[in-house]
């Protein structure tokens, strides 16, 4: 069972995330947001999926991108810690990882497959880990944090930009 974590399982950066994931089963909770987003992005045209709300941010079709390439990073991080990896692991640019990828040439169809796959991954990867592993510590860009806390990290990260979305795209 994956317990929510405490304040000293991750980086103070990232209690925004975790403090968004509602109490509940986290593999419901990830079910439930594959479902809205879903819902939400196939009910875009293309041009409204290039959408951008400001010069200079990224457009929806972009934000499906990054949030899908943070759960793929996010999940590498629970996986590396949950197996005892004690390995160091480095932090990540959002902004270069966005400036190499050229999400605006993808239909959003193939945006959701992409999510929906990766999506489906962090969900057996979840199923895959024993109770033991959630409590187990890792070094992520210089901070200590727990398997557990990047499980709700991923899942915060989900939930925070699709408030942002209903917030400033809609």
């Amino acid at each position: 069972m994956i317990l929510r974590p405490t304040k000293e399982d991750y980086n103070e950066g990232f209690a925004k995330y975790v403090s968004l994931v509602p109490e509940g089963n986290l593999e419901e909770i990830l079910n439930g947001s594959l479902n809205r987003t879903t819902a939400f992005y196939s009910a875009l045209t293309e041009e409204k999926g290039n959408y951008r709300y400001a010069p200079g941010k990224w457009s929806l079709k972009e934000v499906l991108g990054h949030i899908t390439d943070n759960e793929r990073i996010m999940c590498y991080r629970l996986l590396r810690i949950a197996r005892g990896d004690t390995t160091p692991l480095t932090g990540y640019d959002e902004e270069v990882l966005m400036e190499g990828a050229a999400f605006d040439r993808f239909s959003i169809a193939e945006l959701l497959e992409d999510f929906a796959a990766v999506r489906r991954s962090t969900l057996t990867l979840l199923r895959s880990i024993p109770d033991e592993a959630w409590t187990r510590r890792g070094i992520v860009n210089g901070y200590e944090s727990t398997a557990a806390a990047w499980a709700y990290i991923l899942t915060g990260h989900e939930i925070h930009h699709y408030n942002v979305i209903q917030e400033r795209y809609i």
